[in-house]
């Protein structure tokens, strides 16, 4: 098995100092000359290290004075029943995750019709330039920018009843809206992926220019077939991803 680089073991442990709060927010890490010479690694290693942090938006630098960790809450996406009706609360599950962590989730929408392309068409269970609601969602905490989405539902589904527009009805969230016009979700499909932000996702998240974030692809089910799917974009550092999973 390879290595752990040097410069990812020494994030890791910097990581789990904050995490724990052996580091609070608004301390001050290690130097770069005191991680040197306490892991015994060259400048550019400690300089990686700290700069993975950074884009994972856990420390920022401050001009002359060093490198601190930031003062921000992590949410906690807990994806298994995350969406369950019998939870009391917002039916939004970006505002139930944000109201779990003390914050206010709002977000900004823009919705339109549009047809689907191969990979989306794919995703839905549809032929290629079907038609489909197409909407972009950025979502803020405490009016922070933290999440990303780009959601697309059939038309054949939804179109001409009253949640065809998804910010325009009653009810929020799929799950919530669906239940509203009969179709019963049961059932979700997550594969994350992590890379680079995005020129466009560094400017609408507010990013480090060489930050990474968490890419999801979900899509929502009922009786087997796909009623929604959505691409989803999170900065690293601060998102926690929780999965739990029934063993049947």
């Amino acid at each position: 098995m390879a290595k752990t680089p040097a410069y990812l073991a020494i994030a890791a442990e910097l990581r789990a100092q904050i995490q724990s709060g052996a580091l609070a927010a608004g301390a001050k890490l290690p130097s770069e000359t005191k991680l040197m010479q306490q892991y015994a690694v060259s400048r550019t290693v400690a300089k990686w290290a700290i700069s993975v942090l950074k884009a994972e938006l856990l420390v920022e630098g401050r001009p002359g004075s060093g490198v601190y960790v930031r003062a921000t809450r992590q949410l906690v996406r807990r994806a298994h029943g995350r969406d369950l009706r019998a939870t009391p609360g917002p039916t939004s599950p970006f505002a139930r995750d944000a109201a779990r962590a003390g914050q206010r989730g709002t977000w900004e929408h823009d919705s339109h019709h549009d047809l689907a392309d191969e990979r989306i068409a794919l995703r839905l269970g549809v032929e290629p330039d079907a038609p489909v609601m197409r909407t972009a969602y950025r979502f803020l905490a405490d009016g922070e920018p933290i999440q990303l989405s780009t959601s697309y539902e059939p038309l054949s589904i939804t179109g001409g009843t009253s949640v065809e527009w998804p910010e325009a009805g009653a009810a929020v969230g799929v799950v919530a809206r669906l239940d509203v016009i009969g179709v019963r979700v049961d059932e979700f499909e997550e594969r994350i992926n992590s890379r680079p932000a995005l020129a466009a996702e560094v400017a609408a998240l507010d990013l480090p220019a060489r930050a990474d974030v968490y890419e999801i692809a979900r899509t929502y089910y009922a009786a087997g077939v796909p009623v929604e799917t959505a691409d989803i974009v999170l900065p690293r550092g601060r998102y926690e991803l929780v999965y739990r999973i029934p063993v049947i």
